[in-house]
């Protein structure tokens, strides 16, 4: 059975504001194993009103917390987030574990803001009705947590990295002459390479599926 790893871009998050927060373990969030595999977002818990500042409709958001930032060393961390006026308006709540693991602490102080890119891993019946769709269509959203809006397809690669290309009828492997992306990115005006790529067809094949969120 097909397992995929969806990217989801969210156009509308062009230039998201950020706001700086404290992002707290709680006891009360599990961090389950859907999570821990990337098939659901992580839970978090938020003020209502920290989300309104940060204009997330679908309030997904990431959160960044920089381990060295003369190294540009962070951990980036993709939330769903759930209101709640409980929460102190510059805490963010999350899961036990899911700082701790990484960074050997439960608090971190970080900046949050709409995630402008995330990836939902979907198998099993969410994986299969990606199967036979082409790039340039389109599936309701609701299949990666995300209801009433629609993901355009633009793209995806297979496990050896060939990408596939929406002028290329089918699934199969094809050898082509490129001279601009996807498959090939030229050095000089002119350039051409022979390159392999995939065809604009999705199939058990392909791993990564590259969307955006559309009305």
């Amino acid at each position: 059975m097909a397992t995929f790893k969806v990217v989801i871009g969210d156009p509308e998050a062009k230039d998201p504001k950020e706001v700086y927060v404290r992002v707290v373990e709680s006891s009360e969030l599990k961090l389950t194993e859907a999570m821990k595999e990337g098939r659901e977002l992580l839970r978090a818990r938020a003020n209502p009103k920290l989300i309104e500042t940060i204009k997330t409709p679908y309030r997904i958001a990431t959160i960044r917390i920089w381990k060295d930032k003369a190294k540009k060393e962070k951990l980036s961390l993709t939330v769903k987030l759930e209101p709640d006026p409980n929460v102190p308006e510059g805490v963010v709540y999350v899961p036990a574990g899911s700082l701790s693991e990484k960074l050997g602490s439960s608090e971190a102080l970080a900046e949050m803001f709409r995630a402008k890119n995330f990836q939902v891993v979907v198998d099993g019946s969410k994986a299969a009705a990606f199967i036979g769709k082409k790039i340039g269509e389109t599936l309701d959203a609701s299949i990666v947590g995300i209801p009433g809006k629609k993901l355009l397809i633009t793209g995806g690669s297979d496990s050896s990295g060939f990408p596939m290309l929406q002028s290329v009828p089918g699934s199969a492997k094809r050898l082509l002459l490129l001279s601009s992306p996807p498959g090939y990115h030229p050095r000089n005006e002119g350039e051409r390479r022979r390159k392999m790529v995939r065809g604009n067809t999705i199939s058990e094949e392909i791993v990564q599926i590259n969307t955006k969120l559309i009305d």
